[in-house]
């Protein structure tokens, strides 16, 4: 386990080359560019290059190839499989990628086809409700063989429109000769409803004035005009529905033709994804007209290769020297295969910080035991290791960081397995109720240490024990940082006497009645010569840290009331210690959910098994559809449970004794990529 050391690389390059250069940076992968202005740089020299108008460019083509492909595979769906998120990018040679990037106008272009056609499939689609919108409008006229528009001949004046609620022919035409007395009108009907009547309304031409004001003081509305017979219009409205959806029909099949160009366009979405993080990267960078200023921070190891690389294709200056003292310097861990996998688990809390080891190694010892005790099944441990195993075997261009998790719960399965076969579950009960539903036989695999279920008390004890021995490794591990750093007086009084206090106190109530009693048959009561050792111990320790607790304080009565203060922490120990009951919490309902499915199964197949063949057929199949959505719903709850809780003990319990965190993760200027990856030779 250790933190990687770092050095600080500085590039003074040909400003002709600086692209090439970033790219190859960005290639390796190893390099942390420092944004921040660089200290002795010339402001009459060098200066910033504004370059935002070009990276909104290319995040712009990057968003409209996004959205490209999102439409293609709406018109086109891509069929996948259940374990297609394992895949990984694929990976690209160097000469490929240059080859698509001569290809990239082309590209472009098909890219903004497809957005054009999505433009014209959403207004055909937009169409037909407003069509459908024109037909319901029409439908009280389509007993009228008039058009809309019609005014009459050269005599007669002719009214077209409606009336906002149910009215006769008999009130319009009472209402009307009230309001236009000299006039004679023809009222006619040929549409009513509670929201609507539609009529028609015949004057002669001298009086369509006068009708005219009489109707407008009616609220009579005219309704859009059309030189078309509303049932022809209505043929012409049908007519046009058909056409929007043979349009959108061709262009969903114009689409669905540009699913042969889908990896062209992934291509070209990571491409200037790339492109827009150097323009990026280049708009921070210190230039003159001829050269620019690169720094940034790279892994001790990496930087002789990298460094040689640049010196042999650029005209260039690369320095490496050692960080400053007071910089803000990235944190990058480096461990071996068994603890890598959980250095998701410390980035989810914090990065070491400056003169912290890296708790990578410890967490992983029992990170992968806890969460083996709280799921705590032997064949749930061994189908998670399994089928991580698989998953890991079968698809080794996954992400390196789903490949990280994969193999940590692959560890983890170890470790469920391990306490299965410790506490004797396998599917909990399942061997005996399967021996004696089917076989008639009385059949059990004896546990390596105890039954939590008969013997909980004596799991509380053992879980209490590891929680024991995890925070003193707390401890341990604060001790060590604190003597490496040469802070011995610390190292003594933040952790050798906390562990005396703690360790003498559980040795001294281990020689007495009351505790041994608190947990029958799970203790055996320690001689009196122990507790005497015990006591003398935990005086030592807590006189220790009644003096040494405020030592930071000059006045001595500060610094014994900070000391008592400090001296109170003893009581975080024992809540400390009792939250690892949850080991036994977890795994106790690991196996009393497990019996409690394999008791249902039992019971609704055990008179089907002893009748016939037909009815043990049925048995059969009812205890395996119980048995398997039972552990199935079991593993995945409890699984989940398992991770929350291993992650708690970590984070508060663990980490509380000797880990502050603090530092920044190494985020190296990458290819990052949605699809592809450049493989270099």
């Amino acid at each position: 386990m250790s933190v990687l050391p770092m050095k600080r690389i500085s590039v003074i390059g040909l400003r002709k080359d600086r692209k090439a250069i970033l790219e190859t940076i960005q290639r390796s992968q190893v390099v942390e560019i420092d944004m921040t202005p660089m200290s002795g740089a010339d402001g009459d020299i060098f200066s910033k290059t504004d370059v935002s108008s070009s990276s909104q460019i290319f995040t712009k083509n990057a968003e409209s190839a996004a959205k490209a492909l999102e439409i293609i595979n709406t018109a086109a769906p891509e069929k996948t499989s259940l374990l297609s998120s394992f895949e990984g990018r694929r990976e690209m040679s160097v000469e490929d990628f240059a080859s698509n990037v001569k290809r990239r106008e082309a590209i472009m272009k098909d890219v903004q086809d497809v957005l054009r056609l999505e433009k014209e499939l959403i207004q055909a689609k937009a169409d037909i409700p407003k069509i459908q919108t024109q037909i319901e409008a029409l439908s009280p006229w389509l007993t009228l063989d008039l058009p809309l528009s019609y005014k009459g001949t050269r005599k007669t004046a002719v009214f077209i429109g409606s009336f906002s609620d149910a009215v006769t022919e008999e009130n319009i035409t009472v209402r009307l000769a009230e309001l236009a007395p000299e006039a004679g009108c023809d009222v006619n009907v040929i549409y009513t409803s509670n929201e609507i009547s539609s009529v028609v309304i015949v004057c002669m031409k001298k009086d369509a004035d006068a009708v005219d004001n009489a109707l407008r003081h009616m609220n009579f509305s005219r309704p859009p005009a059309s030189d078309i017979v509303p049932s022809k219009l209505q043929e012409k409205y049908e007519n046009d529905i058909r056409d929007c959806d043979r349009k959108i029909e061709e262009i969903n099949g114009m689409l669905a033709g540009y699913a042969e160009e889908r990896d062209d366009i992934r291509f070209i979405q990571d491409y200037y994804t790339m492109r827009a993080d150097k323009y990026e990267v280049i708009g921070s960078l210190e230039q003159s007209d001829r050269t620019f200023l690169l720094s940034g921070f790279i892994p001790a190891a990496a930087a002789p290769a990298l460094e040689e690389k640049l010196l042999k294709n650029f005209d260039a200056c690369v320095e490496i020297t050692d960080p400053g003292e007071n910089e803000d310097v990235p944190v990058a861990l480096s461990n071996n295969g068994f603890a890598a996998p959980v250095e998701g688990v410390i980035e989810s809390y914090s990065m070491p910080g400056k003169g912290e080891l890296d708790p990578t190694m410890p967490v992983a010892i029992f990170y992968y035991f806890m969460f083996g005790m709280m799921l705590s099944d032997f064949a749930y441990g061994l189908l998670m290791t399994v089928a991580t195993a698989v998953i890991l075997k079968k698809f080794r261009n996954m992400e390196a960081g789903l490949k990280r998790s994969m193999k940590m719960f692959c560890y983890c399965g170890i470790g469920t397995m391990f306490s299965g076969i410790l506490f004797g579950s396998y599917f909990g009960d399942a061997p005996s109720v399967i021996a004696k539903l089917f076989f008639g036989k009385d059949f059990a695999i004896p546990p390596l240490y105890v039954d939590p279920i008969s013997n909980s008390m004596k799991v509380l004890v053992f879980s209490f024990a590891i929680g024991l021995v995890h925070l003193f490794a707390g401890l341990i591990l604060n001790c060590y940082q604190a003597v490496k750093a040469g802070r011995i007086m610390d190292a003594i009084c933040d952790s050798v006497l906390w562990i005396m206090l703690v360790l003498g106190l559980i040795l001294y109530g281990l020689t007495t009645d009351m505790v041994v009693n608190m947990f029958p048959g799970a203790l055996a009561k320690l001689p009196g010569p122990v507790g005497t050792f015990g006591a003398v111990c935990a005086v030592i320790g807590a006189a220790g840290i009644l003096f040494t607790g405020g030592r930071e304080s000059k006045n001595w009565a500060k610094r014994l009331m900070k000391g008592a203060y400090a001296l109170y922490g003893v009581t975080g120990y024992l809540s400390d210690i009792l939250s690892y009951s949850r080991l036994l919490a977890l795994g106790l309902a690991t196996s009393v959910i497990s019996t409690v499915f394999n008791s249902m199964g039992q019971m609704v197949s055990e008179n089907l098994v002893h009748s016939n063949i037909l009815g043990a057929l049925i048995g059969v199949i009812l205890f395996l559809v119980i048995f398997l959505i039972g552990h199935g719903l079991n593993m995945a709850i409890n699984a989940l449970g398992a991770y929350v809780h291993a992650n708690r003990l970590q984070f508060v319990e663990f980490f509380g004794k000797f880990y502050n965190g603090g530092g920044r993760k190494f985020e190296p200027f990458a290819v990052k990529t949605k699809y592809f990856k450049i493989k270099e030779d």
